[in-house]
């Protein structure tokens, strides 16, 4: 069972999130704010962070940044009432992993809390499987069940941050920047060929399709 940190100053809301998240199948551990987060971080390990902003003592950016200056990755879901770009902008600065803004829908929570576990499990594997097909970041193989191939490193990173997110649209920009770096001196026409070459050896695959978007870019779906 998933393991869950609530650090939210609000009692009522603290108690709602608890409330929905047992009743989705997690275990969940609740505390009034970032201090009393870190102490109950030191003594058991949780698979996610619900973090408020706004706490005494220690709040929410303090929280995330303590953790990842630790070198604790745990994924962190942070909640604010501020909807403001500057707001949003800090609390991905540091280091959490998605965001929220009040009032929160608690059915929208409890999907991006599953998809942020999953995140978390495929970085942690560093292994990825759709439908018959494994890609395994260690070794840059695909096994599709029929054969086995090893891709060179940029094919293999752009099917793999593809197929993580299937569904999700990249823009060549964002794949150029995510996979080849932002001071690459290549251009965004390097993406389409290597889309191209990884559907000459996946065309026919059952479990998944790229799909172009035009005049946007691509995404991966699951067949």
């Amino acid at each position: 069972m998933f393991k869950i940190l609530i650090a939210e100053d609000d009692r009522e809301l603290r108690q709602l999130f608890s409330r929905v998240l047992v009743k989705n199948g997690y275990s969940v551990v609740g505390v009034s704010d970032g201090a009393e987060a870190l102490c109950e971080i030191e003594n058991q390990f949780f698979d996610i962070i619900i973090s408020d902003i706004m706490m005494p003592r220690v709040d929410g950016y303090e929280l995330v940044r303590a953790l990842r200056d630790s070198g604790n990755n745990t994924p962190v879901l942070m909640i604010t009432a501020r909807d403001a770009f500057d707001d949003m902008q800090a609390g991905f600065s540091s280091g959490s992993d998605d965001y929220m803004v009040k009032p929160i829908n608690v059915n929208e929570m409890v999907l991006r809390v599953g998809a942020l576990l999953r995140r978390s499990q495929i970085a942690n594997e560093r292994r990825l499987t759709i439908g018959q097909t494994v890609l395994e970041c260690d070794s840059l193989t695909v096994n599709t069940g029929h054969e086995q191939m090893i891709l060179p490193q940029k094919e293999f990173m752009l099917l793999y941050k593809m197929a993580s997110y299937p569904g999700k649209i990249f823009t060549r920009q964002q794949l150029m920047d995510d996979i080849w770096g932002y001071d690459s001196g290549s251009d965004t026409h390097t993406v389409d060929v290597h889309i191209g070459r990884l559907r000459e050896k996946f065309g026919e695959s059952e479990d998944f399709k790229i799909i172009t978007m035009r005049g946007v870019g691509y995404k991966v779906v699951k067949l």
